[in-house]
């Protein structure tokens, strides 16, 4: 979910969103499947598609799974980056 977080409103490959999450497919499509049966996501096919390419699907972050992110205080660290530091001394 913090992947499609820092990229707002705009639309996301499984591909972009694998690459940047390091998730491999088999992990990541059930995940994204699963957040958009729940309402988290929005799931479309791609409109336009190159010659000889079939469509792909895109995704993106709902009202609802925006809100369900930033209930989870995860929001912050997720627009960070940065990787969970609580508990640990500086």
């Amino acid at each position: 979910m913090g992947a499609l977080a820092r990229r707002g409103d705009a639309w996301s490959h499984g591909y972009d969103i694998a690459r940047e999450t390091e998730l491999k497919s088999g992990s990541l499509y059930p995940i994204l499947a699963r957040l958009s049966d729940q309402g988290l996501l929005e799931a479309r096919w791609e409109q336009e598609v190159g010659l000889g390419r079939p469509p792909r699907h895109l995704y993106r972050l709902t009202a609802t799974g925006r809100a369900a992110l930033g209930e989870a205080d995860l929001a912050p660290r997720v627009r960070a980056n940065m990787p969970d530091t609580a508990g640990e001394t500086p």
